[in-house]
């Protein structure tokens, strides 16, 4: 059973940027595809990007590109997102999702999550 532990959420002001973090364990994370999600009050939870288990191929909702970078250091198992010029709008819950080996930003499609870490940015 994988179990997911994300960090590094916060209040900040527009124009900042912050790291998230998601820690992996109970699994074996090179044989993982990981992806982060987010879900605004009253809005359905919605993909922000993802990262294959070995080559580290990314995804992105092509709204962030360019934005927000996702990367993730096999060696301590833990998956990261850099969110760069935050703005108001991306205020949410940010959730840490794990599935088996292929791509999918279909929320549904992951089995594995972690319990969300709130980012608020005020403007």
């Amino acid at each position: 059973q994988v179990q997911l532990v994300e960090s590094g959420g916060g209040l900040v002001q527009a124009g900042v940027s912050l790291r998230l973090s998601c820690a992996a364990s109970g699994g074996t994370f090179v044989n993982l595809h990981m992806g982060w999600f987010r879900q605004a009050p009253g809005k359905e939870r919605e993909f922000v990007a993802s990262i294959s288990d070995k080559t580290m191929e990314t995804y992105y909702e092509d709204s962030l590109k360019g934005r927000f970078t996702i990367s993730r250091n096999n060696a301590k198992n833990t998956v990261y997102l850099q969110m760069n010029s935050l703005k108001p709008e991306d205020t949410a819950n940010y959730y840490c999702a794990a599935r088996p080996l292929y791509y999918s930003r279909i929320a549904s499609n992951y089995p594995y999550w972690g319990q969300g870490t709130q980012v608020t940015v005020s403007s």
